[in-house]
């Protein structure tokens, strides 16, 4: 019919080999994390919450992928603009499921924006060092 979108999303397959790349890279910094994936509508299609993760960690790690794929940025990029008097400042308080900490990537294959992994639970430099070497030894773009 004409006037549809084709849209691709990631697998619960590719999902939980995802989410198996985020504890492997994880478990070598000697982290516990949680992290989550997300389709290109936010919608979650796996998670996990490494044994010893925070509670909490799993709710910003979904927060984290929601947050990617609305803005198709990595949260990484937002540390500093939400900041007060920043450019972005108070917009992540529009929704409740933007988390605007470094931990979330886009998942781009071919450009088209496909959905978003994050993780949460070590430093923001460690979560995003994660959910970037996962998304990259899977094939995804730009990270």
């Amino acid at each position: 019919m004409e006037g549809l979108v084709d849209q691709q999303q990631p697998s619960l397959g590719l999902a939980l080999h995802l989410l198996e790349r985020v504890r492997h890279e994880a478990g070598t910094r000697g982290l516990a994390l949680a992290a989550a994936v997300v389709d290109a509508g936010g919608n979650t299609v796996a998670t996990q919450r490494m044994d010893g993760a925070a509670l909490g960690a799993l709710r910003l790690a979904e927060g984290k992928a929601y947050t990617a794929v609305l803005w198709g940025t990595a949260t990484r990029a937002f540390g500093a603009s939400t900041q007060p008097g920043g450019d972005d400042w108070g917009w992540n308080t529009t929704d409740p499921r933007i988390v605007v900490y470094a931990g979330g990537v886009p998942l781009f294959v071919d450009g088209r924006l496909v959905g978003g992994l994050g993780a949460s639970g070590g430093a923001a430099a460690d979560d995003d060092a994660c959910v970037t070497a996962a998304a990259r030894t899977v094939g995804f773009e730009n990270p």
